[in-house]
This record gives C-alpha cells, structure tokens and sequence, in this order.
C-alpha cells in the first residue's frame, strides 16, 4: 500500500510538471487589460451621462436600454430570421466578389494588354459611389435577395481586386528568374513563386472584402426590401424605437468583428509565414 501511495504521488508530480501553464504578461500585451477597460469605462460614462445631461431617450439611449432592447431582439424568432437574411446575402455576395476578383486580378496581372485595355474601366467604375447603384440593382433584379447578393458583390470586389494584382506582383524576381533557368513553365512559376507571394496580400483584400460585403448588404436593404437587418433597422426607424436600433447596430459590428476574426484566423493558419506590416490593408 505505500509503495502504491508513493508511486501515485510521482505520477501526479509528473502531471503538475507536464501541465503547460499559461501565463500572460500584461507588461508585454496590455491591450488585454486596456481594451476591457476602456469598454467598461465608456459604457459607464455613456450610462450615468445621459440622464445627466436631461438627454432623451428617444434620442441617445442609456446602455442599459440598449442591452433591453437586444435582449427583446434576441428572444424574438423573427429577428434570428433577418439576421439569416443578411448573413446569406453578404456571404453570397463575398463569395462572388472575391471569385470575380481572383480571376480578373490573375489575368491583369499576367498580361499586359488586358491590364491595359481593361484596367482604365475597372478604375473608374470603382470611382461611382455604389450606394448610388443600389437603385438600379433593386429596379434590375427585384425586391428579393438577388439584388443585395450583386450589391455585396460589387462593393467587396475592389477591394479584394487590388491587392490580388499587387500581391502577384510583388514575388521575388530572383527566384521567378532562378526557376526559368531551371526549366519551369509560367504555370509552374505562377503556382511555386507568384501565388504564395500573393497569399497575404489577397488575405488583406479578403479582411476588407468581407467587411464592405455586410455594409454592401445592409445598404441594398435600406433600398428595397422585405427583410433583413437593414430593414429591420429602418421599422425600428419608423416606430422611433432608438434603443432597438442600437440593438441592431450592436448585432452588425459583432457580425463584422467575427467576418473579420474568421479571415484573421485562417490567415494565421494559411500564411503563418507573412509579416502583417508588408501587406497592404492589413
């Protein structure tokens, strides 16, 4: 029984010391204590502010009121309906965005007279401002989701475009060079040289992309539409219920952040190698 009782006691001796402990050095990452605190003071100010100042609700609502009114959204199964609406819409639209800019951006990049030819079109297009588009797109493909997927489209397209075309660009002469003479064709030297090169910089045009697709979404139902945060956000216009429209502002930057995270953390995963400070909108 001791000789039992002893060799237990090495082996949880073993566990403590096996067991990685995670530390954080605040003196190294204190955003991790500033950007909570920071909120936690914000959102106290805002509260005892506002009725400090005989500010009205209907007009800037306390945080408590806000998180009321969520909370009645959340609960609501119609709300978890618009929210789908809008998701759907901006991936449909990222997705499509970012097929076309991938393509394009590919055949500019590697010819020299389609960059030419066609470059000019690209850049004044991206010089109309697309809410002014919306219009059109809700008279040319409907009330439905069609519209709000060609308008996610279209705003998350440059974005994704231009640092596709500068990210082919920037690979290493050196070793496009070094490849050539050792027999590689175009398409080798695009897959082994010019695509990992261009890797960060599309995964910043993909950061950015993602994020204009939800505005590009929410902007084609301010236009036209029978459901979706955007239209929810202009019946809580209508009826004057602020707080609810905080509540739904709320719901679209954390829809936002966690677009962002997902192409941050596949970025991590996929371009581990990349320095974010090198790549254009990172």
């Amino acid at each position: 029984m001791k000789r039992l009782r002893e060799r237990l006691r090495k082996w949880l001796s073993k566990r403590r010391l096996s067991k990685p402990r995670l530390r954080v050095d605040l003196r190294e990452r204190p955003e991790l204590l500033l950007v909570p605190a920071v909120f936690v003071v914000t959102m106290l100010v805002w509260e005892f502010a506002v009725p400090a100042f005989g500010i009205d609700a209907y007009v800037l609502p306390r945080p408590s009121q806000i998180s009321g009114a969520l909370r009645t959204q959340l609960a609501d199964p119609l709300f978890w309906g618009h929210l789908k609406v809008t998701v759907l819409e901006a991936g449909y639209g990222f997705l499509l965005g970012v097929a076309a800019a991938l393509v394009l951006g590919t055949v500019i990049s590697q010819v020299r007279l389609i960059e030419r030819t066609f470059m000019p079109y690209v850049v004044a297009f991206q010089t109309v401002p697309k809410v002014a588009l919306a219009p059109l797109f809700v008279v040319w493909f409907g009330f439905g989701m069609t519209s709000k997927v060609v308008m996610a489209a279209v705003i998350s397209f440059f974005p994704v475009l231009v640092n596709v075309i500068e990210g082919l660009r920037s690979a290493d002469a050196d070793r496009i060079q070094m490849l050539t003479v050792f027999g590689a064709g175009r398409f080798q030297v695009f897959r082994m040289v010019r695509l990992p090169s261009a890797l960060p910089f599309i995964f910043a045009g993909l950061d950015i992309g993602i994020v204009f697709a939800i505005l590009g979404a929410v902007v084609g139902e301010f236009i036209g539409a029978k459901e979706g945060l955007g239209y929810l956000l202009l019946q809580t216009n209508y009826n004057f219920d602020i707080a609810g429209m905080f509540a739904v502002l709320v719901v679209l930057s954390v829809l936002g952040l966690i677009a962002h995270f997902i192409i941050r953390f596949a970025r991590k995963r996929l371009v581990f190698w990349a320095e974010e400070n090198r790549v254009i909108g990172a």
